[in-house]
């Protein structure tokens, strides 16, 4: 669930992977977890987007 979080939107995907995990289990908080995917995504993109531009401009 965690690595399903790099790739969507920001912060929606990390509540819902959170909200699965504690239907599954009520004491597994993964939040904190998810949202570091969530940021690294982003961050991933924003320098895949730079480098691409640096390429085409």
């Amino acid at each position: 669930m965690v690595g399903a979080t790099g790739l969507s939107a920001v912060p929606m995907a990390s509540r819902v992977a959170n909200e699965i995990a504690i239907k599954h289990d009520p004491t597994n908080h993964i939040l904190q977890y998810c949202m570091s995917s969530n940021i690294s995504g982003v961050i991933g993109s924003a320098v895949a987007a730079g480098v691409l531009i640096s390429f085409l401009g």
